[in-house]
């Protein structure tokens, strides 16, 4: 509707409607570019490797930032190029020194914000803080006895929790300073996105795995798909539904944290392939303790893959001592050291995930195609 039909019988009139069309058209298209701001992609210092693999598959360059510590700790972080108008993209994952780059991230929003940026998107592969995500803890043991010695007292300490619920403080914080949009890859629980008065986009790893599976485990067809726990049945039926194989659960009672008390398998496994799925995996506790339930029951071989492999502690020597084919995990937390130390872990790359999601955002296209397929 920018171009109006030139109808005129005089040819110099003809040519001069003619011009003041091409005109009206090309103010239309810059009105229409400028709704659409140009790229800028930075990269915090959490996981610099992934940000870059994100650019060059966008085909472009990182943004220009500097970030520095005073002799306090205090993170000082400075935008090295104009961001006014632009499409911002940070991407830093929540590992390593979590506090630190959380801080980082918040800094790095609010400074391109408030440096009129048309629009700041963080992009968080491995969303910090997103296992207390409710407030269901039970007092610990000594508060046990001590609410045992407070009950005659009429005190109801059994139901009453003090936990925190830190994944909506952590949403909170993200938006006030100034997120527009959030994008990060399997939530330890999908409801973190209602935390939100943002647009949050969950991608999924199940592609990624699925594509794993049938081109590195040759007999994947008499496999069995397991979830360590009865939180990740939804995910295991998922992919046991698209591998079109049979699936297990492992019910697991807990009597303090990171600290598993005993394990039930549901499901029969013997004779059989099986595979772990999971959403992240700490200091490996519960995969190891369920790799050798699995063993006990009869499974002739067991993979792990792990969404975000963070492997604190005695994770490694874990793995290296028990019994798995393969642990495998995406690079959404880096993964180099790990893998020297360890040479059962195997990386899946997502980082193409990544990038046509920034991509598909950019251009107001849907995202919805990544929930299902691997871009190529």
């Amino acid at each position: 509707d920018c171009v109006m039909p030139v109808r005129s019988a005089n040819p110099i009139r003809a040519r001069s409607l003619i011009r003041d069309n091409l005109e009206k058209q090309a103010g239309c298209l810059n009105l229409i570019h400028s709704r659409m701001p140009n790229i800028k992609v930075f990269s915090g210092t959490s996981h610099p490797d992934l940000a870059q693999r994100i650019v060059d598959r966008l085909g472009i360059d990182l943004g220009k930032v500097v970030t520095k510590k005073f002799s306090n700790l205090e993170t000082c972080v400075e935008i090295g190029e104009s961001v006014r108008g632009e499409d911002v993209y940070i991407v830093q994952s929540g590992s390593g020194e979590i506090n630190d780059n959380l801080m980082e991230l918040l800094i790095m929003i609010n400074a391109c914000k408030i440096a009129s940026a048309s629009r700041v998107t963080a992009v968080i592969p491995c969303f910090p803080y997103a296992r207390q995500d409710k407030k269901d803890k039970l007092p610990g043991s000594e508060e046990k006895e001590e609410s045992k010695k407070l009950a005659k007292k009429n005190y109801d300490w059994k139901f009453r929790s003090r936990a925190p619920i830190s994944a909506k403080l952590v949403a909170n914080m993200l938006s006030v300073a100034g997120a527009d949009h959030i994008i990060t890859m399997d939530l330890h629980a999908s409801q973190i996105q209602g935390f939100f008065d943002i647009p949050v986009d969950n991608l999924y790893a199940e592609p990624a795995v699925l594509k794993w599976i049938k081109e590195n485990i040759p007999e994947w067809k008499n496999s069995i798909i397991v979830s360590p726990d009865a939180g990740g049945a939804k995910r295991v039926t998922s992919i046991a539904d698209r591998l079109n194989v049979e699936f297990a659960l492992i019910h697991k009672e807990r009597k303090k944290a990171n600290e598993v008390a005993s394990m039930v398998l549901v499901g029969d496994v013997k004779d059989k392939i099986a595979i772990l799925v999971d959403d992240m995996a700490d200091t490996c506790g519960t995969i190891v303790h369920a790799a050798d339930r699995l063993v006990e029951a009869g499974a002739t071989k067991v993979y792990a893959i792990l969404t975000h492999g963070i492997f604190s502690g005695p994770a490694i020597s874990r793995i290296n001592n028990a019994c798995f084919e393969a642990v495998v995990v995406t690079n959404t937390i880096p993964q180099d050291g790990h893998m020297r130390d360890c040479p059962k872990i195997q990386c899946i790359d997502v980082s193409m995930m990544f990038a046509e999601a920034v991509r598909r955002t950019h251009n107001g296209e849907s995202v919805s195609y990544l929930f299902s397929n691997v871009p190529y």
